[in-house]
């Protein structure tokens, strides 16, 4: 049971528009946005929304740059790489300082596009700016949106605007596909994603087909391992290019996302020679955000282990010893998890795509990683379980104590559990925390987010939500 990949919608237009102050204000309108992904990116550069039932991926293009009045050719390639990403359009422009001949420039490049387009006049917020923004009729993009991104003002109507233009909310598929496992493969440019999904098709020799329709980016296979049915998604069309090297780094992030929300589990690509990234946080934490089951693969492993050789300089032949190499995956690993914080229940697993080392152990992580995924824990043992935790740590602030009436697990994928307490104020992130150590101590649950929804309760109210037994007889 999946869903297709979220809409983009891309903010350009020349600097100080308010391009960002615009994207700041939909992220952060708790009735519009469902999360922005948080603490994995320093510039903001992109946020998971949804506008009554339609959701997509924002983008603030706030690394656009003009040289004095012209593009440069940098810029031009940037501001092409966001029109073509994009579903929808946002043409930010100025109505305090009015129609621009770098305006014309831009309109220019989204006419020939030709893509869902909305013309947006910031900065209004008098009925002269108002009438003034009737000018930008000029560009010949249609009827102009004003809004003050400063002030919120007519955002709403923009959201609205958008919404009509992006494709219909896809509907949940229910097919013979539910019982496929889907696996996106996601990281850097030139982490070796590829490799590996070559490395365990030529292994198994198993493809069975490619799936159509997907996107013009992402490649769907479908593949047999061990008995289980996998659709493997590789974003093939991620490479570098000489020059926009940061171009294509910075949209292989956005052309991940669709990987990630079609998926189970996600297989995060690290390279052991360059550490965990910037671009490798934004994408893990997307991940997590949205509860999808996580692996770290670190590929290049062999590489490393020959790096650590010549740092011995065991020479020519030259192996490292079992300690040695115990030492190094540990050290790695603790690397891992301390740059990804936030995911520090995902398994890293280490390999060589190239030489095909470490597939088997791989794909036996991902299938055990789904199943904990997928995990229901039975209520009673989950009732006992944090009945003992809470015996063993006592919460209380102001003079209250914490406790914990009911708690049950009413979904998977990632599992949810609903904790009934007398004072939700009561429960701090360090308790939250507590809890589940404790429940991935019992159930393990290794790969997935865990999610906890707090309800307060009287300590009788709960009982509406337990599941109930049928009564014998009639």
């Amino acid at each position: 049971m999946y869903s297709s990949p979220k809409p983009i919608v891309a903010i350009v237009g020349r600097p100080n528009v308010g391009k960002s102050t615009l994207f700041n204000r939909l992220s952060g309108r708790r009735i519009a946005i469902v999360e922005e992904t948080p603490g994995v990116t320093r510039d903001r550069l992109y946020a998971d929304c949804e506008w009554y039932g339609h959701p997509f991926v924002l983008i603030d293009t706030g690394g656009l740059q003009f040289e004095k009045v012209e593009f440069s050719d940098e810029i031009r390639r940037q501001v092409e790489f966001a029109i073509n990403e994009a579903n929808v359009v946002v043409f930010l422009v100025d109505g305090k300082d009015g129609l621009t001949h770098i305006d014309y420039d831009i309109a220019d490049i989204l006419r020939r596009v030709g893509k869902p387009l909305i013309l947006a006049v910031n900065k209004v917020e008098s009925k002269r700016r108002e009438e003034d923004a009737t000018e930008f009729y000029a560009l010949g993009l249609g009827e102009p949106t004003t809004v003050s991104a400063l002030h919120g003002m007519d955002v709403d109507f923009l959201l609205d605007r958008i919404a009509d233009l992006l494709p219909p909310p896809p509907e949940i598929v229910a097919d013979e596909a539910e019982e496929r496992l889907r696996v996106a493969i996601v990281g850097r440019p030139n982490v070796g994603k590829s490799s590996l999904l070559n490395s365990i098709l030529d292994e198994e020799r198993a493809i069975v087909s490619e799936i159509a329709g997907t996107t013009r980016d992402a490649l769907d296979i479908d593949f047999l391992w061990d008995g289980t049915p996998f659709t493997f998604t590789d974003t093939a069309g991620i490479r570098r290019k000489s020059k926009v090297e940061e171009d294509v780094e910075y949209y292989s992030v956005v052309r991940a996302f669709g990987a990630v929300d079609r998926s189970d589990v996600v297989i995060m690509m690290i390279d052991a020679l360059e550490g965990v990234t910037d671009q490798d946080k934004r994408i893990a934490g997307y991940a997590d955000e949205n509860g999808r089951a996580l692996v770290i693969a670190v590929n290049k492993w062999d590489e490393m282990l020959n790096r650590e050789r010549r740092t011995q300089k065991l020479g020519e032949g030259g192996q490292l010893s079992s300690k040695d190499r115990t030492a190094l995956i540990q050290e790695f690993t603790e690397h891992v998890h301390h740059e990804l914080i936030f995911a520090t229940y995902a398994p890293v697993v280490f390999i060589s795509a190239l030489k095909s080392k470490g597939i088997e152990e791989l794909l036996g992580t991902v299938k055990e990683v789904a199943e904990q995924h997928a995990m229901r824990i039975p209520t009673g043992e989950l009732n006992r379980l944090l009945a003992e935790a809470m015996m063993e740590r006592q919460v209380s602030r102001h003079g209250r104590s914490l406790r914990i009436y009911y708690a049950t697990q009413p979904h998977i994928r990632p599992p949810t559990i609903v904790l009934f307490v007398n004072d939700p104020e009561l429960l701090h992130f360090s308790t939250e925390r507590y809890i589940e150590n404790k429940i991935r101590a019992r159930f393990s649950l290794e790969g997935t987010p865990i999610r906890f929804k707090i309800k307060e309760s009287s300590g009788r109210d709960e009982a509406d939500d337990k599941p109930r037994r049928k009564r014998s007889g009639t």
